[in-house]
């Protein structure tokens, strides 16, 4: 492992003002501070994942016309495709805000927006009460959680790499953030199935899946109280309280800075992503639909594969981070897109089988290579932009690939399977996504031994 470039005077000087300036507190330490980012990033990820879930459980029952379930199944996961296409647009409103302002803050706003639009879904009226404006409320909803999501990923892992800028283990701190996703799907997946199995299916059509939406509101109390328990990060108080970033501000806009300098590493963290994103949503989602709408499966068995998955990825990402941290970035994004690859055609065999111990074993081998990739995009990602774009930077790419092989995967999926009737060309699909993050990544360096205050412009100049 390299050597990390000692401080200089100055830098020391800097780092000790704006500690004296904040506090020595213990909301500034890693573990608080990665603690506080896994808080937020759960929370808003269960509101995220719980829509996912219902809409191939209930929604597609509640929300749209009766008749062809194929067709209403297609619409339902159209509207969790939707808010997939505003995280791009969260991306660069809040990446902007979060680039101006702070981390912190924009992290806060993301989080009450994710809330307070997951709550109100819980008390839609269904398509047989109020017609065409059950559909139309849940779609504006469900564009809203978009939103909130495309300003979180980014803001919640610069919370954590930055304050790890000269950390040996910045891959394992910023994993917690990671963990977020699965730990979040783990958690709506739970509470439906438990509120599915402990009640008659009509009654939770009509109102037991609500009680999970409700629940929202508390946990989001909970993330806010975490989330503001920590102080904004010092390698973004050190920018502001430098002269030239006045002057930045003053004639530059960060996301113009973005687009201008570093659209090669928007393309490249992008591209890594391809495999991850769209496995995730096979493994974790469309699952749901192939066991119980194609396979004719009870709906718990698809539930059950789904939470040991996320269980065995919860562990997996920041054990799998100690490794980054040790052999490099690119060694891991390589061998888990060979895996996707691989994985990708042992999966739907693993399904069709119908045996629901080989079912859970599809799930978890999928989610262990998500977990593989999510164990060190956080620091990668975070070592591809400066500070002054790095909350842009990270929230672009990461959002552009959701948009590109995350929203439409499972309707790419269920459209596959109905021209080919095999899950055979589901995996040719996600294949290609793992071959294009093989690509992509092949285009970076290993960036495992930098710090990131050596990337902003000013580093080392007087």
């Amino acid at each position: 492992m390299g050597q990390q470039r000692p401080l200089s005077l100055s830098e020391e000087l800097l780092m000790t003002e704006l500690t004296q300036r904040s506090g020595v507190r213990k909301h500034t330490s890693l573990p608080a501070v990665a603690a506080s980012s896994l808080a937020g990033t759960a929370v808003e990820w269960y509101d995220f994942f719980l829509y996912g879930t219902a809409a191939a459980l209930v929604f597609s029952k509640l929300y749209f016309p009766a008749g062809d379930p194929f067709v209403s199944t297609m619409l339902a996961l159209g509207t969790f495709a939707a808010g997939f296409l505003v995280r791009p647009l969260g991306a660069l409103v809040l990446g902007h805000f979060g680039d101006r302002y702070g981390r912190k803050s924009t992290l806060v706003a993301s989080l009450l927006m994710m809330g307070l639009a997951t709550a109100l879904i819980a008390v839609i009226p269904p398509y047989a009460s109020i017609g065409i404006s059950a559909p139309v409320i849940l779609l504006v909803l469900r564009l809203v959680q978009g939103f909130a999501l495309g300003g979180e990923w980014g803001g919640a892992v610069l919370l954590v790499s930055e304050y790890s800028d000269t950390s040996t283990r910045r891959a394992f701190w910023a994993s917690w953030p990671n963990v977020g996703p699965p730990l979040g799907n783990l958690l709506a997946a739970g509470v439906l199935a438990v509120l599915s199995a402990a009640m008659p299916q009509q009654a939770f059509l009509a109102w037991g899946w609500r009680i999970a939406f409700g629940l929202s509101a508390v946990l989001v109390i909970i993330g806010l109280v975490l989330r503001l328990y920590v102080q904004e990060t010092p390698l973004f108080e050190a920018s502001q309280s430098k002269a030239e970033a006045e002057q930045a501000r003053q004639s530059k806009l960060p996301l113009a800075l973005l687009f201008r300098r570093h659209w090669r590493q928007i393309l490249v963290a992008a591209g890594c992503r391809m495999g991850e994103n769209a496995g995730f949503y096979i493994y974790s989602l469309f699952i749901i639909t192939y066991v119980g709408e194609i396979l004719k499966l009870d709906r718990q068995v698809g539930l059950n594969a789904v939470m040991v998955g996320q269980g065995v990825a919860v562990v997996a990402i920041p054990l799998l981070a100690v490794a980054a941290d040790r052999v490099g970035r690119k060694p891991i994004i390589i061998g888990a897109s060979a895996a996707t690859v691989l994985w990708a055609f042992a999966f739907f065999g693993l399904l069709d089988s119908r045996q629901p111990a080989l079912i859970v074993l599809a799930a978890v081998g999928g989610l262990l290579i998500f977990a593989a990739y999510s164990s060190v995009i956080g620091a990668f990602f975070s070592e591809l932009f400066p500070t002054q774009v790095r909350y842009s930077g990270t929230s672009v790419a990461y959002n552009l690939a959701s948009l590109v092989a995350g929203s439409f995967a499972p309707i790419i999926a269920l459209a596959l399977y109905q021209a080919f009737g095999t899950g055979q060309a589901i995996a040719v699909y996600l294949a290609g996504m793992g071959l294009i993050s093989i690509i992509s990544v092949l285009f970076a360096k290993e960036t495992k031994d930098i710090r990131l205050s050596d990337l902003d412009p000013a580093a080392g100049q007087p």
